[in-house]
Protein backbone atom coordinates (compact mmCIF):
# COMPACT_ATOMS: atom_id res chain seq x y z
CA UNK A 1 0.00 0.00 0.00
CA UNK A 2 1.71 3.55 -0.57
CA UNK A 3 0.22 6.59 1.50
CA UNK A 4 0.62 9.64 0.57
CA UNK A 5 0.40 13.07 2.41
CA UNK A 6 1.07 17.08 1.29
CA UNK A 7 0.38 19.71 3.80
CA UNK A 8 -0.22 22.82 2.37
CA UNK A 9 -0.58 26.28 4.28
CA UNK A 10 -0.14 27.00 7.60
CA UNK A 11 0.90 30.37 9.15
CA UNK A 12 4.42 30.63 6.71
CA UNK A 13 2.80 28.36 3.98
CA UNK A 14 5.07 26.25 3.61
CA UNK A 15 4.46 22.67 2.11
CA UNK A 16 5.46 19.69 3.24
CA UNK A 17 5.04 15.90 2.07
CA UNK A 18 5.74 12.65 2.20
CA UNK A 19 4.94 9.32 0.70
CA UNK A 20 5.59 5.80 2.40
CA UNK A 21 5.41 2.18 0.77
CA UNK A 22 3.81 -0.16 4.00
CA UNK A 23 2.79 -3.82 4.50
CA UNK A 24 1.85 -2.88 8.33
CA UNK A 25 -1.75 -3.87 9.16
CA UNK A 26 -2.28 -1.47 11.43
CA UNK A 27 -1.11 1.49 9.19
CA UNK A 28 -3.21 -0.31 6.84
CA UNK A 29 -6.58 -0.38 8.69
CA UNK A 30 -6.12 3.25 9.56
CA UNK A 31 -5.45 4.17 5.73
CA UNK A 32 -8.45 2.79 5.52
CA UNK A 33 -10.60 4.10 8.04
CA UNK A 34 -9.40 7.69 6.40
CA UNK A 35 -10.56 6.64 3.19
CA UNK A 36 -13.95 5.66 4.50
CA UNK A 37 -14.16 8.61 6.28
CA UNK A 38 -14.15 10.60 3.07
CA UNK A 39 -13.45 14.07 2.75
CA UNK A 40 -13.34 16.29 5.73
CA UNK A 41 -15.51 19.59 6.65
CA UNK A 42 -14.04 22.00 3.94
CA UNK A 43 -14.20 25.07 6.23
CA UNK A 44 -10.94 25.18 7.66
CA UNK A 45 -9.15 28.27 9.81
CA UNK A 46 -7.01 31.46 8.89
CA UNK A 47 -3.16 30.24 8.78
CA UNK A 48 -4.78 25.96 9.40
CA UNK A 49 -3.13 23.57 7.27
CA UNK A 50 -5.18 21.44 4.62
CA UNK A 51 -4.15 18.15 3.90
CA UNK A 52 -3.99 16.05 0.93
CA UNK A 53 -4.37 12.46 1.97
CA UNK A 54 -3.66 9.98 -1.14
CA UNK A 55 -4.07 6.00 -0.50
CA UNK A 56 -2.84 3.86 -3.64
CA UNK A 57 -4.26 6.26 -5.90
CA UNK A 58 -7.50 7.56 -3.93
CA UNK A 59 -7.33 11.34 -2.28
CA UNK A 60 -9.28 12.46 0.51
CA UNK A 61 -8.88 16.27 1.18
CA UNK A 62 -9.09 17.72 4.95
CA UNK A 63 -8.38 20.90 6.91
CA UNK A 64 -7.32 22.16 10.49
CA UNK A 65 -9.17 21.79 13.21
CA UNK A 66 -11.30 19.51 11.78
CA UNK A 67 -9.05 16.10 11.28
CA UNK A 68 -10.60 12.89 12.19
CA UNK A 69 -8.86 11.56 14.92
CA UNK A 70 -7.80 8.78 11.88
CA UNK A 71 -6.76 11.49 9.67
CA UNK A 72 -4.73 13.21 12.42
CA UNK A 73 -3.15 10.00 13.31
CA UNK A 74 -2.08 8.58 9.76
CA UNK A 75 -0.62 11.89 9.28
CA UNK A 76 1.44 12.20 11.96
CA UNK A 77 2.72 8.79 11.52
CA UNK A 78 3.77 9.21 7.29
CA UNK A 79 4.71 13.12 8.10
CA UNK A 80 6.48 11.79 11.22
CA UNK A 81 5.36 15.02 13.46
CA UNK A 82 2.10 16.36 14.74
CA UNK A 83 -0.58 17.11 13.32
Amino acid sequence: MRIRVRRTGGFAGIERSAEVVVADPGLESLAATVLADGDGDARGVPDGFSYEITVDGTTVRCRDPRLTDAQRALVARVLKEGA
